[in-house]
Protein backbone atom coordinates (compact mmCIF):
# COMPACT_ATOMS: atom_id res chain seq x y z
CA UNK A 1 0.00 0.00 0.00
CA UNK A 2 0.99 3.55 -0.80
CA UNK A 3 -0.27 5.90 2.28
CA UNK A 4 0.02 9.49 1.76
CA UNK A 5 -0.19 10.77 4.81
CA UNK A 6 -0.75 14.70 5.82
CA UNK A 7 0.60 16.70 8.33
CA UNK A 8 2.99 13.70 9.14
CA UNK A 9 5.82 16.26 10.88
CA UNK A 10 3.38 17.22 13.59
CA UNK A 11 3.09 15.18 16.89
CA UNK A 12 0.36 12.09 16.26
CA UNK A 13 1.11 12.11 13.10
CA UNK A 14 4.57 11.77 13.20
CA UNK A 15 3.94 9.02 15.79
CA UNK A 16 1.39 7.36 13.10
CA UNK A 17 4.09 7.07 10.35
CA UNK A 18 6.90 5.59 13.05
CA UNK A 19 4.11 3.30 14.05
CA UNK A 20 3.30 2.39 10.28
CA UNK A 21 6.81 1.64 8.98
CA UNK A 22 7.39 -0.54 11.58
CA UNK A 23 4.03 -2.35 11.84
CA UNK A 24 3.92 -2.92 7.64
CA UNK A 25 7.64 -3.02 6.44
CA UNK A 26 6.07 -3.23 3.12
CA UNK A 27 3.84 0.43 2.84
CA UNK A 28 5.43 3.74 1.53
CA UNK A 29 4.42 6.35 3.57
CA UNK A 30 4.73 9.82 1.90
CA UNK A 31 4.64 12.74 4.13
CA UNK A 32 3.07 15.68 3.16
CA UNK A 33 3.76 18.92 5.59
CA UNK A 34 3.44 22.17 5.42
CA UNK A 35 6.18 22.83 8.56
CA UNK A 36 4.46 25.32 10.14
CA UNK A 37 5.46 26.10 13.76
CA UNK A 38 4.26 22.57 15.42
CA UNK A 39 5.91 20.41 11.98
CA UNK A 40 9.34 19.35 12.74
CA UNK A 41 11.48 17.04 11.19
CA UNK A 42 13.19 15.83 14.42
CA UNK A 43 10.09 13.86 14.74
CA UNK A 44 11.32 11.55 12.28
CA UNK A 45 15.23 11.76 12.41
CA UNK A 46 14.98 7.94 12.89
CA UNK A 47 12.84 7.18 9.52
CA UNK A 48 14.23 9.58 7.71
CA UNK A 49 16.29 6.99 6.03
CA UNK A 50 14.04 4.66 5.69
CA UNK A 51 13.73 3.93 1.55
CA UNK A 52 9.86 3.27 2.30
CA UNK A 53 9.44 6.75 3.79
CA UNK A 54 9.13 10.28 1.25
CA UNK A 55 8.89 14.02 2.31
CA UNK A 56 7.29 16.13 0.95
CA UNK A 57 7.05 20.15 1.99
CA UNK A 58 3.91 21.31 1.27
CA UNK A 59 0.61 22.74 2.14
CA UNK A 60 -2.77 20.89 1.64
CA UNK A 61 -4.28 23.74 0.70
CA UNK A 62 -1.96 24.26 -2.49
CA UNK A 63 -4.39 22.13 -4.91
CA UNK A 64 -0.75 21.90 -7.51
CA UNK A 65 1.32 20.28 -4.35
CA UNK A 66 -1.85 18.02 -3.43
CA UNK A 67 -2.75 16.76 -6.85
CA UNK A 68 0.99 15.77 -7.13
CA UNK A 69 1.73 14.59 -4.00
CA UNK A 70 -1.35 12.02 -4.40
CA UNK A 71 0.04 10.50 -7.24
CA UNK A 72 -0.27 6.63 -7.14
CA UNK A 73 -1.75 6.49 -3.94
CA UNK A 74 -4.24 3.93 -2.77
CA UNK A 75 -5.13 6.04 0.62
CA UNK A 76 -4.59 9.43 2.42
CA UNK A 77 -4.83 9.68 6.45
CA UNK A 78 -5.19 13.59 6.77
CA UNK A 79 -3.95 15.18 10.40
CA UNK A 80 -2.71 18.23 8.72
CA UNK A 81 -4.38 20.98 11.06
CA UNK A 82 -4.38 23.59 12.89
CA UNK A 83 -5.05 22.20 16.46
CA UNK A 84 -3.87 24.70 19.48
CA UNK A 85 -7.76 26.00 20.97
CA UNK A 86 -5.67 29.18 22.73
CA UNK A 87 -4.17 29.90 19.14
CA UNK A 88 -7.33 29.55 17.66
CA UNK A 89 -8.82 32.63 20.04
CA UNK A 90 -6.12 34.38 19.04
CA UNK A 91 -5.51 33.58 15.19
CA UNK A 92 -8.94 31.91 14.41
CA UNK A 93 -8.27 32.80 10.31
CA UNK A 94 -5.31 30.18 9.68
CA UNK A 95 -7.90 27.37 11.37
CA UNK A 96 -10.42 28.22 8.99
CA UNK A 97 -8.17 28.09 5.71
CA UNK A 98 -6.10 25.00 7.11
CA UNK A 99 -8.95 22.80 8.79
CA UNK A 100 -11.61 23.10 6.24
CA UNK A 101 -10.50 25.04 3.19
CA UNK A 102 -7.52 22.27 2.82
CA UNK A 103 -9.95 19.49 3.76
CA UNK A 104 -11.90 20.56 0.78
CA UNK A 105 -8.62 20.44 -1.71
CA UNK A 106 -8.07 17.14 -0.47
CA UNK A 107 -11.25 15.88 -0.49
CA UNK A 108 -11.34 16.99 -4.32
CA UNK A 109 -8.26 15.08 -4.80
CA UNK A 110 -9.63 11.92 -3.67
CA UNK A 111 -12.77 12.18 -6.31
CA UNK A 112 -10.52 13.24 -8.81
CA UNK A 113 -8.17 10.15 -8.59
CA UNK A 114 -9.95 7.51 -7.77
CA UNK A 115 -8.71 6.99 -4.33
CA UNK A 116 -9.45 4.01 -2.37
CA UNK A 117 -9.82 5.31 0.96
CA UNK A 118 -9.86 8.57 2.54
CA UNK A 119 -9.53 8.73 6.93
CA UNK A 120 -10.51 12.44 8.31
CA UNK A 121 -8.25 12.59 11.66
CA UNK A 122 -11.04 15.35 14.00
CA UNK A 123 -11.30 15.55 17.93
CA UNK A 124 -13.72 14.59 20.51
CA UNK A 125 -14.05 18.70 20.56
CA UNK A 126 -16.72 18.96 18.48
CA UNK A 127 -19.17 17.63 20.18
CA UNK A 128 -18.91 20.10 23.26
CA UNK A 129 -19.11 19.56 26.82
CA UNK A 130 -21.48 17.24 28.28
CA UNK A 131 -21.96 16.91 32.19
CA UNK A 132 -22.72 13.14 32.11
CA UNK A 133 -22.64 10.43 30.09
CA UNK A 134 -20.70 10.23 27.17
CA UNK A 135 -20.90 11.15 23.35
CA UNK A 136 -21.62 8.56 20.81
CA UNK A 137 -20.83 9.52 17.48
CA UNK A 138 -24.42 9.75 16.66
CA UNK A 139 -24.39 12.82 19.16
CA UNK A 140 -24.92 16.08 17.87
CA UNK A 141 -22.07 18.64 17.10
CA UNK A 142 -21.77 21.65 19.34
CA UNK A 143 -18.08 23.13 18.91
CA UNK A 144 -17.01 25.82 21.66
CA UNK A 145 -13.64 27.29 19.64
CA UNK A 146 -12.81 28.56 16.08
CA UNK A 147 -10.64 25.37 16.53
CA UNK A 148 -13.61 22.94 17.45
CA UNK A 149 -15.86 24.73 15.24
CA UNK A 150 -13.25 24.73 12.22
CA UNK A 151 -13.13 20.73 13.16
CA UNK A 152 -16.56 20.50 13.20
CA UNK A 153 -16.97 22.18 9.52
CA UNK A 154 -14.35 20.07 8.17
CA UNK A 155 -16.23 16.97 9.51
CA UNK A 156 -19.64 18.05 7.92
CA UNK A 157 -18.10 18.36 4.46
CA UNK A 158 -15.95 15.21 4.32
CA UNK A 159 -19.89 13.51 5.27
CA UNK A 160 -21.28 15.97 2.57
CA UNK A 161 -18.85 14.51 -0.13
CA UNK A 162 -19.47 11.06 1.44
CA UNK A 163 -23.65 11.76 1.12
CA UNK A 164 -22.80 13.20 -2.75
CA UNK A 165 -20.30 11.67 -4.55
CA UNK A 166 -19.97 8.69 -2.47
CA UNK A 167 -15.96 8.79 -1.52
CA UNK A 168 -14.44 6.38 0.82
CA UNK A 169 -14.42 8.64 3.78
CA UNK A 170 -14.40 7.91 7.31
CA UNK A 171 -13.88 10.19 10.42
CA UNK A 172 -12.07 9.63 13.68
CA UNK A 173 -12.71 11.86 16.78
CA UNK A 174 -9.95 10.94 19.57
CA UNK A 175 -9.66 12.16 22.89
CA UNK A 176 -7.01 14.10 24.25
CA UNK A 177 -3.58 12.46 22.71
CA UNK A 178 -0.54 12.75 25.09
CA UNK A 179 3.32 11.12 24.23
CA UNK A 180 6.72 11.65 22.83
CA UNK A 181 7.28 14.33 20.43
CA UNK A 182 3.74 16.92 21.15
CA UNK A 183 4.89 20.58 20.79
CA UNK A 184 4.90 22.41 24.08
CA UNK A 185 1.87 24.23 24.16
CA UNK A 186 -0.14 21.56 24.85
CA UNK A 187 -1.25 20.64 28.33
CA UNK A 188 0.98 17.66 29.39
CA UNK A 189 4.28 18.65 27.38
CA UNK A 190 3.68 22.29 28.62
CA UNK A 191 3.52 21.13 32.25
CA UNK A 192 6.31 18.80 32.08
CA UNK A 193 9.18 21.10 30.56
CA UNK A 194 8.00 23.66 32.37
CA UNK A 195 8.38 22.02 35.39
CA UNK A 196 11.68 20.39 34.29
CA UNK A 197 12.79 24.22 33.97
CA UNK A 198 11.83 25.15 37.33
CA UNK A 199 8.76 27.60 36.01
CA UNK A 200 5.07 27.93 37.12
CA UNK A 201 2.60 25.67 35.30
CA UNK A 202 -0.06 27.82 34.57
CA UNK A 203 -3.35 26.56 34.98
CA UNK A 204 -7.07 27.47 34.16
CA UNK A 205 -9.42 28.14 36.36
CA UNK A 206 -10.62 25.90 39.22
CA UNK A 207 -8.31 23.08 37.40
CA UNK A 208 -11.59 20.88 37.71
CA UNK A 209 -12.12 20.80 33.75
CA UNK A 210 -12.44 17.19 32.50
CA UNK A 211 -10.30 15.60 29.85
CA UNK A 212 -10.31 11.93 28.71
CA UNK A 213 -6.34 10.92 27.52
CA UNK A 214 -5.21 8.67 25.29
CA UNK A 215 -1.76 7.53 24.83
CA UNK A 216 -0.83 8.66 21.25
CA UNK A 217 0.25 4.67 20.50
CA UNK A 218 -3.03 3.48 21.39
CA UNK A 219 -4.49 6.38 19.03
CA UNK A 220 -1.88 5.67 15.98
CA UNK A 221 -3.02 1.63 16.71
CA UNK A 222 -7.21 2.77 16.41
CA UNK A 223 -6.48 4.62 13.31
CA UNK A 224 -4.80 2.12 11.77
CA UNK A 225 -7.57 -0.26 12.84
CA UNK A 226 -9.97 2.11 11.43
CA UNK A 227 -7.84 2.50 7.56
CA UNK A 228 -7.69 -1.35 7.29
CA UNK A 229 -11.17 -2.42 9.32
CA UNK A 230 -13.77 0.45 9.34
CA UNK A 231 -16.83 1.12 7.52
CA UNK A 232 -16.98 3.57 4.38
CA UNK A 233 -19.02 6.78 5.76
CA UNK A 234 -19.13 6.21 9.25
CA UNK A 235 -17.31 7.83 12.73
CA UNK A 236 -15.46 5.99 14.81
CA UNK A 237 -14.69 7.48 18.43
CA UNK A 238 -10.81 6.83 19.62
CA UNK A 239 -11.12 7.44 23.51
CA UNK A 240 -8.62 6.10 25.98
CA UNK A 241 -11.22 5.89 28.87
CA UNK A 242 -8.86 7.64 31.15
CA UNK A 243 -11.10 10.73 32.33
CA UNK A 244 -9.01 13.00 34.58
CA UNK A 245 -9.34 16.99 36.22
CA UNK A 246 -6.32 18.75 35.34
CA UNK A 247 -5.35 19.40 38.44
CA UNK A 248 -4.70 15.80 38.42
CA UNK A 249 -2.83 15.84 35.15
CA UNK A 250 -0.72 18.59 37.00
CA UNK A 251 -0.31 16.66 40.09
CA UNK A 252 1.10 13.97 38.42
CA UNK A 253 3.38 15.87 36.40
CA UNK A 254 4.75 17.18 39.80
CA UNK A 255 4.80 14.04 41.67
CA UNK A 256 7.01 12.43 38.86
CA UNK A 257 9.41 15.45 38.08
CA UNK A 258 10.07 15.90 41.90
CA UNK A 259 8.61 19.56 42.04
CA UNK A 260 6.48 21.40 44.65
CA UNK A 261 2.88 22.29 44.52
CA UNK A 262 3.97 26.10 44.42
CA UNK A 263 4.89 26.22 40.88
CA UNK A 264 1.37 25.97 40.06
CA UNK A 265 -0.37 29.08 39.27
CA UNK A 266 -3.87 29.53 38.49
CA UNK A 267 -4.86 31.89 35.89
CA UNK A 268 -8.21 33.52 34.78
CA UNK A 269 -10.33 30.31 32.46
CA UNK A 270 -10.23 30.26 29.09
CA UNK A 271 -12.30 31.89 27.12
CA UNK A 272 -15.18 29.40 26.46
CA UNK A 273 -13.73 26.71 28.06
CA UNK A 274 -15.23 23.45 27.60
CA UNK A 275 -16.29 21.90 31.42
CA UNK A 276 -15.95 18.33 30.20
CA UNK A 277 -15.38 15.87 27.70
CA UNK A 278 -16.31 12.28 27.45
CA UNK A 279 -16.80 9.72 24.33
CA UNK A 280 -17.86 6.29 23.93
CA UNK A 281 -15.34 4.31 22.23
CA UNK A 282 -17.47 0.71 22.12
CA UNK A 283 -18.24 1.00 17.86
CA UNK A 284 -14.61 1.29 17.51
CA UNK A 285 -13.94 -1.71 20.26
CA UNK A 286 -16.16 -3.99 17.56
CA UNK A 287 -13.58 -3.33 14.91
CA UNK A 288 -10.95 -5.34 17.25
CA UNK A 289 -9.55 -2.22 18.85
CA UNK A 290 -7.88 -3.49 22.12
CA UNK A 291 -5.78 -0.37 24.15
CA UNK A 292 -2.22 -1.92 25.25
CA UNK A 293 -1.22 1.02 27.36
CA UNK A 294 -2.37 2.03 31.22
CA UNK A 295 -2.60 5.55 32.03
CA UNK A 296 -0.29 5.22 34.67
CA UNK A 297 2.35 3.58 32.68
CA UNK A 298 2.12 5.69 29.99
CA UNK A 299 2.19 9.06 31.54
CA UNK A 300 5.01 7.81 33.34
CA UNK A 301 6.96 7.03 30.33
CA UNK A 302 5.76 10.27 28.74
CA UNK A 303 7.54 12.04 31.64
CA UNK A 304 10.83 10.08 31.57
CA UNK A 305 10.55 11.09 27.79
CA UNK A 306 10.70 14.73 27.89
CA UNK A 307 13.27 14.55 30.80
CA UNK A 308 15.40 12.68 28.69
CA UNK A 309 15.23 14.25 25.11
CA UNK A 310 15.76 18.01 26.23
CA UNK A 311 17.59 18.37 22.93
CA UNK A 312 14.22 17.97 21.24
CA UNK A 313 12.38 20.73 23.16
CA UNK A 314 14.71 23.13 24.29
CA UNK A 315 15.04 25.04 21.01
CA UNK A 316 11.35 24.53 20.76
CA UNK A 317 10.58 27.18 23.19
CA UNK A 318 12.72 29.52 21.80
CA UNK A 319 11.51 33.19 20.95
CA UNK A 320 8.77 32.72 18.91
CA UNK A 321 7.58 30.18 20.83
CA UNK A 322 8.22 32.86 24.33
CA UNK A 323 6.08 35.47 22.60
CA UNK A 324 2.83 33.18 22.25
CA UNK A 325 3.63 31.95 25.80
CA UNK A 326 3.78 35.91 27.05
CA UNK A 327 -0.02 36.06 24.65
CA UNK A 328 -1.55 33.52 26.23
CA UNK A 329 -0.75 32.92 29.56
CA UNK A 330 1.20 36.41 30.78
CA UNK A 331 4.59 37.62 31.91
CA UNK A 332 7.35 34.44 32.70
CA UNK A 333 11.04 34.83 33.65
CA UNK A 334 13.04 32.37 31.34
Amino acid sequence: MKLLVTGGAGFIGSNFIRYMLKKYPDYHIVNLDKLTYAGNLDNLKDVEANPNYTFIKGDICDVKVVSGAVEGVDAIVNFAAETHVDRSILEPGSFIQTDVYGTYVLLEAVKAKGIRRYIQISTDEVYGSIENGSFTEESPLSPSSPYSASKAGSDMLVHAYWRTYHLPVIITRSSNNYGPYQYPEKLIPLFITNALEDQQLPLYGDGMNVRDWIYVDDNCEAIDVVLHKGIEGEVYNIGGGNERTNVEITDIILRETGKPKSFIKHIKDRLGHDRRYSIDSSKLVSLGFVSKYSFEDAIRDTVKWYTDNEWWWRKIKSEEFKKYYKKAYGEVEW
